[in-house]
């Protein structure tokens, strides 16, 4: 039974799931809102988009999956939880989150229903990429839109008249742009050694990617440099506020945002510069990118959130990760697939 009850939890993703579920807080932080009557649901509907959202990755993908050796213990894949099964988690969470949508946040107002409307388009590239993006180059930028509207779903919901301000757009940006090299750089290198068995169409491969028998890795100069491009983008990103629109800053902010931009930019080279396929070391290094892009994030909040703020955003999904890896008795930063 307790095996079981892991196999779902890696299913929903759990030890993860807090700092990707924060996005809508995101979103609504930085218009200003930090009404924990607002937050809290936020972060609930972003927990049920996201196990919706990886229970139909897993769903989908089940065949794709069934080739990679190293995904051979995911649950559906050697069928301790029944596809069925799975399709109810699916649905269900679907409703749910529409339902705690309307429940929290209804309200005849424009805002709302664009608020609303962003949700919909994100469900529908969800779909449309979880359904066809084997199939489709490029796709990658479906999911990356979809991931950015509900950042905006977010901010739209808590406002009063105005429309979003200057950072709530730089997120928006910042947040596409990882979410594109998540999908298209370090997925696609990721998942190399198995995806051109089934006639997967994306950019990785399209470019060249390449994983021999004897486990050697080919990563062509486009694919590298289309990685670094996105990667020197987002750190531009993280500074533009400080650079071109004169907000404040500590020293101390500016110092940490340099450190954690170095440390983001050095694991994607030593990602994009591997000669060995190993799925695990990819997967570490992948890793350290998502850490140290979320703090990058947040320390950039500090001017607009305050300090306190953005410290239980950057120490909420350590706690969480902590936890859910405790209860599920796993080893702390093993890398998850």
């Amino acid at each position: 039974m307790r095996d079981l009850f892991v196999d779902y939890m890696r299913l929903m993703r759990l030890p993860g799931i807090v700092g990707l579920a924060i996005t809508p807080v995101i979103g609504a932080l930085s218009v200003n809102n930090t009404s924990l009557l607002a937050l809290i649901p936020l972060f609930a509907i972003g927990v049920i988009s996201k196990i919706y959202g990886f229970v139909m990755n897993d769903y989908v993908d089940v065949d794709l999956d069934k080739l990679s050796k190293d995904l051979s213990q995911r649950a559906l894949v050697k069928g301790t939880i029944p596809k069925k099964n799975a399709l109810i988690l699916i649905i269900t969470c679907f409703f749910l989150g529409y339902i705690a949508i309307f429940a929290f946040f209804y309200r005849p107002h424009s805002l709302f229903f664009m608020g609303l409307l962003c949700v919909i388009i994100a469900d529908i590239l969800g779909i449309v990429y979880n359904l066809y993006g084997k199939k489709l180059i490029g796709s990658d930028f479906l999911i990356a839109l979809s991931e950015s509207l509900f950042l905006l779903f977010g901010a739209l919901v808590v406002l009063n008249n105005e429309p979003p301000g200057l950072i709530t757009w730089i997120i928006f940006i910042l947040l596409f742009n990882e979410q594109l090299y998540m999908n298209a750089i370090a997925g696609g290198l990721k998942d190399a050694d198995h995806d051109y068995l089934l006639n997967v169409k994306n950019i990785a491969l399209s470019c060249g990617v390449k994983v021999s028998k004897d486990k050697k890795v080919i990563i062509p100069m486009s694919f590298k440099a289309f990685g670094l491009g996105e990667r020197f983008f987002s750190v531009f990103l993280v500074f533009v506020p400080f650079l071109f629109y004169g907000i404040d800053f500590e020293i101390w902010q500016i110092s940490l945002l340099i450190f954690f931009a170095f440390l983001l930019l050095s694991a994607s080279v030593r990602m994009l510069t591997i000669r060995q396929f190993e799925r695990k070391e990819v997967t570490k290094l992948i890793s350290a990118q998502l850490v140290a892009w979320y703090f990058l994030v947040n320390i950039m909040l500090v001017s607009f959130i305050g300090p306190i703020i953005a410290f239980i955003l950057i120490v909420l999904p350590m706690v969480g990760y902590v936890l859910f890896s405790v209860i599920m008795g796993q080893k702390l930063f093993e890398p998850q697939i």
